[in-house]
């Protein structure tokens, strides 16, 4: 009996490990996508590209998070975490644009913006608050965009 405790025990212990593991993979895999954008935005002169690589960076993110969150299946704690996430995001692209209450990122800010985009998202850290399946379903649609 003891044997059996000891090995199910140490089964746990290392799915727990390897579901930490995937779960990091998924999260650098959104970290990634964010860096890239910011390595566009910051190697293309033309203002209005950068804005427009902004956008549909974000755009992209919102609609990912928008057609996980309609899924059947994506738990309660997941749907807030992604409601959260997805309201990061627009709030971004709406200062990108200025909608709202907010005065449009100038044309000479974007590289800057981009850099902050990906900081808030590195320091809140706001993926952590979704499970792997959820942080997986949304780099799948991600590709898919």
């Amino acid at each position: 009996m003891r044997k059996l405790t000891t090995f199910f025990i140490i089964t746990l212990l290392a799915l727990s490990t390897s579901l930490t593991a995937q779960t990091k993979d998924a999260h650098t895999t959104l970290k990634k996508h964010i860096n890239n954008m910011v390595q566009k935005v910051e190697t293309v002169d033309d203002p209005n590209e950068k804005r427009k690589i902004l956008n549909n960076s974000l755009d992209d993110l919102i609609t990912a998070v928008e057609r996980v969150e309609s899924m059947n299946g994506i738990s309660s704690e997941d749907k807030t975490g992604l409601a959260e996430f997805k309201s990061s995001l627009q709030e971004k692209h709406n200062e990108l644009n200025g909608y709202g209450d907010f005065t449009r990122v100038k044309n000479s800010q974007l590289n800057n913006f981009a850099n902050f985009i990906q900081q808030d998202f590195e320091q809140a850290d706001r993926v952590i608050t979704i499970s792997l399946t959820t942080a997986l379903l949304i780099i799948i649609i991600l590709l898919l965009l």
